[in-house]
């Protein structure tokens, strides 16, 4: 009967879980976040776990992506673990340097 009981609530525990799992789909050419997991281990307020943008450059069928930096370093990297980045990416640059004992 424990057997049995126990079956049962890892069933719905899986379904639940399932549930949650959120189905994103991506396609080459589009800027993404990468979740950095290893921030968790060193816990810092002002810290982002999201690392980027990177740009997709393959998408696989078992759910395996393929980003690439700014630098050129393409990796692979589990689907779950991107979220799309909506905004620009431009690089920024330093326009102009005003010293205060000039003015």
């Amino acid at each position: 009967m424990a057997y049995e009981s126990s079956a049962l609530y890892k069933e719905s525990i899986k379904k639940w879980h399932d549930s949650r799992i959120l189905k994103r789909e991506f396609q080459a050419g589009v800027w993404v976040l990468l979740y950095n997991s290893r921030l968790r281990l060193f816990t810092g307020k002002l810290k982002s776990k999201w690392s980027g943008p990177f740009g997709v450059t393959r998408v696989f069928t078992n759910g395996a992506i393929e980003v690439e930096g700014k630098e050129g370093h393409a990796f692979k990297v589990n689907g779950q673990r991107l979220k799309l980045y909506f905004g620009e990416c431009q690089e920024i640059s330093l326009i102009g340097v005003l010293y205060l004992e000039d003015s």
